[in-house]
């Protein structure tokens, strides 16, 4: 008998995956071979956590996958330890596939393959999810314990990076014999001589009665690096350009600077990944704890920027600024911006933000000199441009665009600017595709033999290896196309045009939540040049689908 092998190691597991694998293996082996099997295939997740169902780890979706296949290569599954394999009731969740395609299942708790039909089989596998979800639930609890207290008693560094302020510092060999054996080095934090005096001079300035805006404003005009800047290796993804404001807040409220350890400041929270399907199990996400929850070290561990005394009168300033709702006597009003979102500032290529003035719809983007000069781009302090100077030249060409004797032309244009790098026309997605039809219309054919009267047994197996054909091929459709946008065609773009010909034309009877509505489903974008006081629109009709480019539109909106 042929043998599959399933079997998995994450980082929780603390060990080294090819000697998991090995360990693992050698049980299953020790399992099957006395009986003459023989493991000819293995799947193995490397790095995924037990608590993930099987269909949402690679190796073991793919072996659930291969069930299905007549000619998949082995007869047997085997597995090298229940607790590594199932948690909490994934094995309720995962041994009917099992049975249905009947393949065995082998486990060496069992001593053999798992009878569906014996409940003490059964008892004992969810036994085994129960343990393994305990065990790490333990783990959890364990760890977080302990490192909330070596915080709270010893102020030990537990990782992360270092606040901006501070550098790493190399304290000695680990206190845990076994890590310093290993080679694992205990680290703390100390001063960096070139970030430090900002930190000082941030707590200073804003003690002085500056804001976020003005202190920001003045470290970037002073050509002092931004955070992200400081650190442009790992924050690629963020805006290094100049100093924001939220980066002046995280430096006053940081307890760091008084020279104390911090922990807990941030959590893992799981949350299921799918409410209408809870064996897809949970998504973990960071989240911001309350400060009532955060781990403050007893005394200080390292060289502190600011005294308490500093620390704590910065934060009765913030806490006195803090307004859970609306002044006084001020009612909050909530207000349409028809063009929300769809705003482009040309100067700097971020979304221009809704302002009501007088009871008219604005869009303005506020840009500091300071930050101008920094980025070497020209950029007025303030653009601003009323919403009501765009529509009528917008639904003016929309309802020109979309006239009965222009539509050829706007279907042509939409045709002709349709990405060129995903063509439709791919070998490899003709191909697949051209499978998919196939196996669509054997699956046809098999019903109707079925309904005619054929042998059940002969028909059921065709169809369930041609739904099989069929998932393979869809599986590399998703990998050929992944990525890519889908290019219609120009019968298809036609259909799309011409029903939505009449929403256009109905724009401008349309209220503003309406017409706001109408524009998003539109997939309006409007870049505003403002020193050529034009807006250039582009319309989406879908995000999946290639755009079309109107004419540049005139508007009488200043700076």
């Amino acid at each position: 008998m042929k043998f599959a092998f399933s079997g998995r190691v994450s980082t929780e597991d603390n060990q080294d995956p090819e000697s998991s694998r090995l360990w693992q293996l050698g049980r299953a082996r020790a399992l099957v071979e006395p009986t003459g099997g023989e493991i000819t295939t293995e799947y193995f997740d490397i790095g995924h956590s037990r608590a993930l169902p099987w269909k949402r780890r690679p190796h073991a979706a793919a072996l659930l996958a291969s069930l299905a296949e007549p000619d998949r290569g082995f007869d047997a599954v085997v597995i090298g330890e229940p607790q590594r394999a199932f948690y909490g009731n994934q094995f309720g969740n995962t041994f009917p596939l099992f049975v249905h395609y009947g393949v065995p299942l082998w486990v060496p708790e069992v001593g053999g393959p798992i009878d569906p039909d014996n409940e003490a089989h059964d008892l004992i596998m969810s036994v085994f999810g129960g343990m393994s979800k305990g065990e790490r639930a333990r783990i959890k609890v364990r760890v977080r314990a302990a490192m909330a207290a070596q915080a709270l008693m010893e102020g030990r560094y537990l990782g992360g990076r270092p606040p901006y302020g501070y550098r790493l510092v190399d304290l000695g060999p680990h206190p845990n014999p076994a890590k310093a054996a290993d080679g694992k080095r205990l680290y703390g934090l100390e001063p960096d001589p070139t970030t430090a005096p900002v930190v000082v001079r941030i707590f200073r300035e804003f003690l002085r009665g500056l804001g976020f805006f003005a202190i920001a404003e003045g470290l970037t005009r002073d050509g002092i690096p931004s955070p992200s800047a400081h650190d442009a290796a790992r924050n690629p993804h963020r805006d290094t350009r100049a100093w924001a404001k939220s980066a002046v807040r995280a430096i006053l409220t940081n307890p760091r600077y008084t020279g104390r350890q911090i922990w807990n400041r941030q959590s893992k929270h799981e949350s299921l990944l799918d409410i209408d399907d809870v064996s897809l199990g949970h998504t973990t996400t960071m989240r911001w704890n309350t400060q009532d929850k955060w781990i403050i070290s007893q005394k200080v561990v390292h060289t502190p920027l600011v005294d308490d005394d500093t620390f704590a009168r910065a934060q009765d300033i913030l806490n006195s600024r803090i307004r859970t709702g609306p002044a006084h006597g001020v009612k909050r009003t909530r207000n349409t911006y028809v063009l929300r979102g769809a705003l482009i500032c040309a100067a700097c290529r971020r979304k221009m933000q809704g302002h009501w003035s007088h009871d008219h719809a604005y869009y303005r983007c506020r840009y500091p000199n300071e930050y101008a000069l920094a980025n070497h781009i020209h950029h007025p302090r303030n653009i601003y441009l009323r919403e009501s100077w765009i529509l009528t030249p917008l639904d003016n060409w929309l309802a020109r665009v979309f006239l009965p004797h222009h539509l050829n032309d706007t279907i042509d244009l939409m045709a002709a600017t349709a990405d060129p790098g995903h063509d439709s026309g791919n070998t490899a997605t003709q191909r697949a595709r051209a499978a998919i039809a196939d196996c669509d219309a054997k699956l046809a054919t098999h019903r109707a033999a079925l309904e005619a009267g054929a042998d059940p047994t002969v028909i059921t197996q065709w169809i369930t290896e041609t739904q099989a054909r069929r998932a393979r091929t869809e599986a590399e459709l998703r990998t050929v196309t992944k990525g890519q946008s889908t290019r219609m065609s120009r019968d298809e773009i036609a259909r799309l045009v011409r029903s939505t010909s009449d929403l256009a034309a109905a724009v401008r009877q349309a209220d503003r939540e309406d017409k706001a509505e109408i524009y998003r489903r539109l997939g309006l974008t409007l870049t505003y040049d403002s020193e050529k006081q034009k807006v250039l629109a582009e319309m989406d009709l879908n995000q999946h689908f290639s755009a079309t480019r109107g004419l540049p539109v005139g508007v009488r909106g200043g700076t």
